[in-house]
């Protein structure tokens, strides 16, 4: 992809304007959803609510990243608003 200004032409690649995926989820929800399925597989020794936990998780990001590959960014500027036009 290249960028065209007035009297300038800048290559710009693809790796800068696509999200970064971890097997099609976003990569720090994919980290997150990881560490905590670990947790209760690991941790407390539940095997089968850990691997539920991922399994679940993971489609659900991925399901997600799908329909918009920046919903995470906009879920957490839409957290971050507050609510002025509260009824």
């Amino acid at each position: 992809m290249t960028v065209t200004l007035e009297g300038f032409q800048v290559p710009l690649h693809r790796a800068l304007t696509e999200p970064i995926l971890l097997a099609g989820a976003p990569r720090t929800l994919a980290i997150v959803n990881g560490t905590l399925a670990a947790a209760l597989g690991l941790g407390l020794r539940l095997w089968i609510a850990g691997l539920a936990v991922w399994l679940i998780g993971h489609a659900l990001a991925v399901y997600s990243a799908k329909k918009d590959p920046r919903f995470l960014e906009v879920l957490v500027r839409h957290i971050r608003h507050k609510g002025y036009l509260a009824c």
